[in-house]
């Protein structure tokens, strides 16, 4: 079997990836423009792999992905490649419009067209999963879960373009029949995450002696998900999904970012006790426009028809990806290093 991965030097892109050479025996093409928040150095260590290939593409570059689904004739797809950051979204919307929206639909049109070369059991075994993001939903109150059915409110430029490409993804199956499969996935953590985001942010300005700056009073809440777990999940997804549904997947981890960050700080307290406490860098700053107050994802369709769950408790999660940093600096240190802008984002007009 052959996989086209999206977006496999990103985040949680190149986890799967990682995860599929190393646990199976199938075939990955990795499919990543390498934009600012991606690297190749997140698939390095399995980058010489004969099962590994690689394709510097752009998803809206129609002429470009009709080529490598011709040339690599994969058995499916699983869709990542996204602008990812609620901040930048904020700022510069039409570049999560390009890519969530444009691109995916690109990406699509092109499945569409491939798939309908194929025949028999390559044909009907073809699947597309489009991974998306639990901020589609908008925000909940104290209580309460999303589930696969919750209707739509998306309050940022990046959820909106997100909202889009899943509603694209599931039209292809209904109008043009290509088996199209949805995820939604509460926030993931974990090794080799770009440092704009809340975690990786944190512990890096930590190591630095950096104010660990929160947004508001840190009382917004999120369900945190381990990478790895998100990545086993999507392979299952792929294997055994039934086309046309929609899998939700959440940890039950919800903790408010104070606490979370107050997690990551004692993490650092036990590794690096010459720093401690780290809590006293703690910085709360002006709040992100339209901050979404809370996120909770229901996952038993996941658990029970795929037999899916969660492996990382948050605290041990956490201390891996705490780990992790601190021994990666040769990670992230050239991002920082080579032009990457750490300021703060998401304030200004779009």
């Amino acid at each position: 079997m052959k996989v086209l991965v999206t977006g496999g030097c990103g985040f949680i892109g190149s986890a799967l990836v990682r995860q599929l050479i190393r646990e199976t025996d199938v075939e990955v093409v990795n499919v990543d423009n390498l934009t600012y928040a991606a690297t190749d150095r997140s698939v390095a260590e399995i980058a010489g792999s004969p099962r590994y290939a690689f394709e510097r593409a752009d998803i809206a570059d129609g002429p470009r992905i009709r080529d490598i689904f011709n040339r690599h004739s994969p058995d499916g797809v699983i869709h990542l490649a996204a602008e990812s950051h609620v901040d930048r979204s904020i700022d510069a919307p039409g570049a999560f419009v390009q890519t969530n929206v444009v691109g995916t639909y690109t990406l699509l049109a092109c499945a569409e067209k491939y798939w309908r070369s194929l025949s028999g059991a390559r044909h009907a075994a073809f699947r597309f999963v489009h991974v998306s993001t639990d901020e589609v939903y908008g925000s909940l109150g104290e209580s309460g879960q999303f589930t696969e059915d919750s209707p739509y409110r998306p309050n940022s430029p990046y959820a909106a373009t997100k909202a889009a490409s899943d509603h694209l993804a599931r039209s292809w199956n209904a109008t043009y029949g290509l088996p199209t499969i949805v995820t939604n996935a509460s926030n993931n953590y974990g090794p080799y995450q770009f440092p704009e985001k809340l975690i990786p942010r944190s512990i890096i300005r930590a190591l630095r002696g950096q104010p660990i700056e929160v947004y508001g009073r840190g009382e917004n809440i999120r369900d945190w998900l381990f990478v790895d777990d998100h990545a086993r999940g999507l392979w299952r997804v792929f294997t055994h999904g039934e086309v046309g549904r929609t899998y939700n997947f959440g940890s039950q981890s919800e903790c408010k970012n104070i606490a979370l960050v107050g997690m990551i700080c004692d993490a650092l307290d036990r590794e690096r006790p010459a720093n401690a406490p780290h809590s006293n860098l703690v910085q709360f700053v002006t709040d992100r426009p339209g901050h979404d107050f809370r996120y909770a994802l229901d996952a038993n369709r996941a658990c029970t028809e795929l037999g899916w769950r969660p492996a990382a408790a948050l605290d041990e999660g956490l201390v891996k990806t705490v780990r992790w940093y601190i021994a990666n600096a040769g990670w992230w240190e050239p991002i920082l290093n080579d032009g990457y802008n750490a300021s703060r984002l998401g304030l200004a007009t779009a």
